[in-house]
């Protein structure tokens, strides 16, 4: 008995070294050449940084899905590869402002926010002037004013007597000087509307036509309009002669009569955006699923300058369809994963996670039935800020110690395996400022009880630039990343049990 146990055993060991020899060599098949030609395409003019619900992203979209075909991957859908969501944008097509029978210009005397954009026709007899619009426990501008009903005009920014430090974050919704609370404390007040006076007209960035893309149509009716106005503008409404900005400070608080009107006309886009998806069936396990992802949609193009991505996430994204060709060619030997691998690369993760919270909303395989996710965020570059250890050796790993006791345990052992790299892991506290584990689309599956690892290289000087450009990638560092990524995903696919989901989510 103890002969066959050993001989049992020699065998064993024998099937596992032959078996690492063949994942060694299908590893090997990811390379720097491959990666760096299908980077070119992904991270190129012609995808004009691949913003969400844009030709750019379509024509992404459409490199990709070509890629999966000639691969050999399954459809993830019955009606192919793209997973199609919807995404809404609003877009003025007209706007006009009249006082006292007076015809101002968009841009050069006002401007319109898309905040609280809504289509229609405003008209008021009276205008009343509530100095800065502030209402807080040690000033209220609106204490002898009765608003209801009325549209109220405010001066921008904050008076002089209030700390300067306050307005230095302009935009801020928090301080007293924003937009935001000079409009809500207005609405709160009962106004109809709101005009805030600003000194920079004419405007040498002209008002967008068109707003931000959402995904969620907008019920807009209860809006108050918020319109821009300058100077100018606001001595005709308070009939005194044209005054600079601080001149208009010492302007009586009450209402001045005068005939206005107030016109928007606009339409909302149905445009839509998709993740793709391509699937490599499972033996014996075909019913449990690994998901490797990577988000393939970037900041676009801002009038004839292309945030080109290369990094973030072009690099992620060639990583996929990388492994997705190594795959390929270990079935095509004989080494077919157990599991069924999901290749899914996604949208609308630089609008807030979208794509990937869009399929966990509808999942077409089941979250609980869906071992892990392995996401590939930024890997083609060094962080400059990390002075600790080999900087061609590293990658930052996120999430392991999280949700699953068995991941990280796993993720150390294949590493050491095959590749001894350094996995630095500083991101998961709990306490990291940069909420990393936060900041991409695992997040989407870990907060639906799916172990996750998210692959990042750290950010740099070129990070959301123009300049994230494919002559700054590093294709040695990249490689064996991605080789990484590889062998874990090679364990999770074959090994015999699921992942435990043994740690609650936080």
């Amino acid at each position: 008995m103890k002969k066959i146990f050993i001989a049992v055993l020699l065998l064993s060991n024998i099937s596992f070294a032959q078996t690492k020899k063949q994942i060694k060599k299908i590893a090997e098949t990811i390379t720097t050449a491959d990666l760096k030609a299908k980077l070119t395409v992904i991270a190129g003019k012609d995808m004009e940084g691949r913003e969400t619900a844009t030709p750019g992203q379509q024509r992404a979209a459409a490199y990709i899905e070509n890629s999966f075909k000639e691969l050999g991957l399954q459809p993830g859908m019955p009606d192919g590869y793209q997973l199609y969501y919807p995404v809404f944008q609003d877009s003025i097509t007209g706007t006009s402002l009249e006082i006292g029978g007076k015809q101002y210009s968009v841009n050069t005397d006002f401007a319109y926010s898309f905040i609280t954009l809504e289509a229609g026709h405003w008209t008021a007899d009276s205008i009343i002037f509530a100095g800065f619009g502030i209402q807080d426990s040690t000033r209220n501008d609106y204490a002898h004013l009765d608003i209801k009903g009325k549209w109220v005009m405010v001066l921008a920014g904050l008076p002089a007597d209030i700390h300067k430090s306050a307005d230095a974050v302009k935009y801020n919704f928090r301080s007293p000087g924003s937009y935001y609370q000079k409009a809500i404390t207005a609405k709160n007040n009962g106004a109809a509307g709101i005009l805030i006076i600003e000194k920079d007209f004419p405007k040498k960035n002209l008002a967008p036509t068109k707003g931000n893309m959402y995904l969620t149509k907008k019920n807009t009716s209860g809006n108050n309009p918020l319109i821009f106005v300058s100077p100018k503008v606001a001595a005709s409404i308070l009939g005194i002669s044209t005054a600079d900005f601080s001149g208009l400070q010492d302007i009586p608080e009450k209402a001045y009569p005068v005939k206005f009107a107030y016109s928007v006309q606009s339409t909302t886009l149905d445009l839509r955006s998709s993740n793709v998806i391509g699937v490599l069936p499972g033996t014996d396990k075909k019913d449990e699923y690994v998901f490797i992802t990577a988000h393939y949609d970037h900041l676009g193009k801002r009038d004839s300058v292309i945030w080109y991505g290369a990094d973030d996430d072009g690099s992620g994204t060639t990583s996929v369809i990388e492994l997705a060709e190594a795959f390929m060619k270990a079935r095509k030997k004989g080494y077919g994963p157990r599991r069924t691998i999901v290749f899914m690369t996604v949208s609308g993760e630089e609008k807030g996670l979208w794509g990937s919270a869009y399929y966990t909303d509808h999942p077409v395989f089941p979250l609980d039935k869906t071992s892990v996710d392995l996401n590939i965020d930024m890997v083609g570059r060094l962080d400059p800020k990390r002075v600790e250890g080999d900087s061609t050796n590293y990658i930052y790993t996120i999430g392991e110690d999280k949700l699953s006791s068995d991941l990280m345990k796993i993720s150390d052992s294949i590493n050491h395996t095959y590749l001894n790299m350094e996995l630095d892991r500083r991101f998961n506290d709990p306490k990291d400022p940069n909420r990393f584990y936060y900041r991409s689309d695992h997040y989407n599956f870990a907060k639906n009880g799916v172990p996750v690892i998210f692959y990042f290289n750290g950010t740099h000087a070129d990070y959301h630039q123009p300049t994230d450009t494919i002559d700054k990638i590093n294709f040695d560092v990249m490689a064996k990343r991605v080789k990484l990524v590889f062998y874990t995903a090679w364990d999770m696919a074959n090994r015999d049990s699921m992942l435990v989901r043994d740690i609650p989510l936080k």
